[in-house]
């Protein structure tokens, strides 16, 4: 259900937005409704854990690693993966460890500088990937369901918009 400005009516951020509206009669919650939306939405995606990255033993997180190591195709840094996942370094670090101790990469020291490390994928991490990426891709399309394929077009432009707005004015350029 939708109100006359097309904005969904009866989820959280609405009733929380109507509360604003109750204590501060005409102030502008167009940016709640929409940030409001993103982070709930988030929150609710992160909550239900990714099923079939759970059946796999992995997280979100180390996910995100592997398949940087795999749709790069090459070996990254660990400062690399640390940007191309937007986590911490300390962050990657905990996690290569643990993936390295799986088997699922390999890391080779820099022949000119011993503090840098190359991480790359080993069989069984490319192999766990590519088993793993079908089965996500349609546990994320279910969670998309309730959209149809306009509706998920439009909102992925969108979304593409704000983030390349946010990259550009708080996240510095990507590579």
């Amino acid at each position: 259900m939708t109100t006359d400005s097309g904005r969904a009516a009866g989820d959280t951020v609405a009733v929380v937005v109507r509360q604003w509206q109750d204590i501060h009669p005409g102030i502008d919650t167009g940016p709640m409704e929409i940030i409001g939306r993103i982070n709930r939405c988030a929150a609710l995606l992160q909550q239900a854990e990714d099923a079939p990255l759970r059946r796999a033993g992995l997280t979100r997180a180390e996910f995100d690693l592997l398949g940087a190591l795999r749709r790069t195709g090459h070996e990254l840094t660990p400062g690399d993966l640390a940007r191309e996942t937007f986590s911490s370094g300390a962050a990657v670090t905990k996690r290569l460890k643990q993936l390295t101790e799986r088997g699922l990469v390999g890391r080779r020291g820099d022949t000119r500088d011993r503090r840098v490390a190359h991480v790359t994928l080993t069989d069984a991490g490319r192999d766990l990937v590519d088993t793993v990426l079908p089965g996500q891709l349609e546990y994320e399309k279910a969670a998309l369901s309730g959209l149809d394929a306009p509706g998920r077009d439009d909102l992925a432009a969108l979304l593409g918009q704000l983030l390349a707005q946010l990259e550009g004015s708080l996240g510095g350029p990507r590579a």
